[in-house]
């Protein structure tokens, strides 16, 4: 009997490692992708995380992001182009935007909803929550720009499912090279996340690369 129960526990163990978050690549797509290709990039590129609160067991913050990596960006194009119907040289002129976007900053979508409605506000002058740029050598980096998404509208609805009336959306953007020069996101690290911190805890969005 205990054998059993320690072969079920090993095995529970190991379909949770491999339902875990895909590890990611930071590099340049190898294809184009299909409009279809759009809603298994988007998991790719997406974490959430819940941060429950030990004193008054109860969750004070639940976080969801999706990183615009290089590889998310070229599935958004494609799928944007399909929907509304965009010429080549349409989708080639959001293409060129896309890239010149990603080449000054780093952008999240995230949508988070706190136990507080008065602390899902990132935007206040002492918020419930800092937002910073981390990676594995604890560098972290604050945001250049907090923008508050004030009505969501089809296409954060359809294109980030995870917004809903109960959350506050918002796109973060980050610099790309932190004040001492070297990168928020460091070529060759094992991984990069968002950390939501403030006096009720903290909570870190990891995305694994390699």
């Amino acid at each position: 009997m205990r054998r059993a129960w320690t072969w079920l526990c090993l095995a529970f163990i190991g379909s949770s490692v491999a339902c875990g978050p895909p590890r990611v690549q930071l590099d340049e797509p190898a294809r184009n992708y299909e409009p279809d290709d759009y809603r298994s990039i988007l998991r790719k590129w997406t974490r959430d995380s819940q941060l429950n609160s030990l004193t008054a067991m109860d969750n004070v913050l639940t976080v969801t992001s999706t990183y615009h990596s290089a590889d998310f960006r070229r599935a958004y194009v494609a799928r944007y182009a399909e929907d509304y119907r965009l010429t080549t040289d349409d989708e080639k002129a959001l293409t060129d935007r896309s890239r010149a976007e990603a080449g000054e900053l780093e952008h999240f979508y995230v949508a988070l909803y706190a136990q507080n409605a008065k602390y899902n506000d990132l935007k206040l002058e002492d918020p419930a929550w800092v937002v910073r740029l981390v990676d594995d050598t604890e560098t972290e980096t604050p945001p250049l720009e907090i923008q508050p998404i004030k009505r969501p509208g089809a296409i954060e609805r359809t294109y980030f499912p995870y917004t809903s009336p109960w959350r506050v959306a918002y796109r973060i953007s980050f610099p790309r090279r932190t004040t001492s020069g070297r990168p928020a996101i460091r070529k060759g690290a094992a991984w990069f996340g968002l950390r939501f911190a403030g006096p009720q805890g903290q909570t870190t969005l990891v995305w694994k690369t390699g």
